[in-house]
């Protein structure tokens, strides 16, 4: 039982005696039965975080069907994820129209002009992104485009290829010195 001692203490010599108050114990089992029941209702009651996922889609290394998904070239972004923290990017084809290269800091507004730009062109549909990153990118600048991609709130999944990486996209970031 928890209790708790108020009494005065030792006595004084040399004072006036006075009548003995009687100790008072004052029970503290209650208050701590209350606060372990408050704890455990509010541990029960909350609700933890849970982890937010984003969906990706990568290509089938066994599929050669015929049925695959083919990407229309006016809707698709490619970015390809260099080192330094450089992104090239470019809309079609690879080798037919010229990537631009940016930093981190500047491919949202890209996404976003490119993804009005498809959307004004196609009547509303939406833009298809592929990110390829290479070897000189790291894991960050990977998790940095894809949080670009939930912030300009591209709607499609994003597909990852990092092993069908062209040699006219492999040439031009050598040229520029990202890859």
């Amino acid at each position: 039982m928890a209790e708790l001692d108020t009494s005065g203490g030792g006595g004084k010599k040399g004072k006036k005696v006075r009548s003995k108050k009687a100790n008072t114990k004052v029970d503290l089992t209650a208050m701590v039965d209350l606060a372990f029941l408050l704890i455990t209702f509010f541990m029960l009651t909350t609700s933890l975080s849970k982890p937010i996922a984003m969906d990706i889609a990568k290509p089938d290394k066994d599929d050669n069907s015929q049925e695959r998904n083919e990407l229309r070239a006016s809707e698709t972004m490619t970015i390809l994820l260099g080192k330094n923290n450089k992104v090239a990017w470019y809309m079609g084809e690879a080798g037919k129209s010229v990537p631009n290269i940016e930093s981190f800091a500047d491919i949202r507004k890209s996404i976003l002009d490119n993804k009005k730009k498809v959307a004004d062109a196609t009547g509303g549909r939406q833009i298809i992104m592929v990110i390829k990153p290479t070897s000189g990118a790291t894991y960050k600048n990977f998790v940095d485009i894809m949080d670009e991609l939930a912030i300009t709130k591209i709607k499609t999944a994003p597909a990852i290829d990092d092993e069908n990486i062209t040699d006219a996209e492999k040439d031009f970031m050598k040229k520029a010195g990202i890859l």
